[in-house]
Formats: C-alpha cells, structure tokens, sequence
C-alpha cells in the first residue's frame, strides 16, 4: 500500500540570538492536497522536539489517517534533536527526515559537543539515526521504513522540486507567520 496521508515539519524563523520557544508548523497533505496545519513550540537548543511533535501527530485530528511523518533535517529550533526512533515508537508510524544536501557531521558534532548544552546526548541521537542516504534526489534518514518506500513517497510528493510539498508547505506556512512573510527554497 502507498503512502498518502503526510505530515511534514519545518520549523518557523528566529534569530541567532533568540532565546525561548521556537515555533513548529506541521503541513498535513492526502496525496498531493495540502489539507490542514498543526502547530506547537520547541525550545531552542532544548530537549522537548521528539514530545512536541509526538503530541502533535497523535493528538491531531488527522492523527487516524496520518500514515507518515516527515523532517526537514533531524533537529528542531536550532539543535533541538529528534530522537528518530522513539519517535516511530510514540506515534506508531514511519518517520522520514530529508535534507537538500548530506550534512557536515564533523561540523555538527563540533558545535554539539562544543556550544551546545546537553551536545553529546544529541549528538548520541544524531549518530542512532544513522546515516544519511541519497535517495530520490535528497538525502534521508528514516525509522520504520525501507528506502524503496522512501523514494516512492518523496518521488509521488515532491512536485515543485525535489523537497516533498508537505516539508515545502510546512516551511512556507512557518515563514509566513512568524517571519511575516515565507521567503528563502524549503
């Protein structure tokens, strides 16, 4: 069975030096049709992404239908990491995360073990979700589903590129809200 119904993250802008909650929006599309929004807050740099959006996949009313769940990248409001795994586990369906490009790990594992508070236990989470693999025009990560349901999703989704419409909706809408007006490529 395809997947149809998805829910894609992306978080809303902030400044550097922002401190406090960041915004999340969750695009939630059947198919190619953008049909509602979630939202939520995570602390920048914090601990709470895998929580937030598990309460906001579950506790949806969408939730019935929801048979995916997509990230634009593993970490949230800066370096607030999602645990991939415990994610699959809470909301019981396959999570995807998709990047543009392969991540610098050497860099990001510098600034998490150097900058950030709590960096290797994050950095621990980063390494759990294994690497990253080309797929379909885009690199992912995933828990819960094979690679060839993983290109077949991105593949049936991505219709403006190759970022899939729910991660590039999530992005549009989380610009538009809290930077007051969507700008920059999802």
């Amino acid at each position: 069975m395809a997947i149809s119904h998805v829910v894609g993250f992306d978080d809303g802008p902030f400044p550097r030096s922002h401190r406090g909650d960041v915004p999340v929006v969750g695009a939630v599309f059947s198919e190619t049709t953008f049909t509602g929004v979630v939202s939520g807050r995570v602390r920048k740099d914090g601990r709470n992404a895998t929580d937030v959006l598990a309460r906001l996949v579950t506790g949806s009313k969408w939730a019935p239908q929801l048979q995916l769940v997509m990230l634009q990248g593993i970490a949230l409001g800066g370096f607030n990491v999602v645990d991939l795994r415990a994610l699959h586990r809470f909301t019981r369906r396959p999570v995807l995360v998709v990047a543009r490009r392969a991540p610098d790990l050497a860099a990001i594992r510098e600034a998490l073990l150097s900058r950030v508070p709590g960096g290797a236990r994050k950095w621990a989470l980063v390494e759990a979700a294994g690497s990253m693999e080309p797929c379909a025009g885009v690199w992912v990560q995933r828990a819960g589903l094979g690679i060839e349901e993983a290109a077949d999703v991105i593949a049936r989704t991505a219709i403006h590129g190759r970022v899939p419409e729910p991660l590039r909706a999530a992005h549009l809408v989380a610009g538009g809200v809290w930077g007051g007006e969507s700008r920059g490529r999802a």
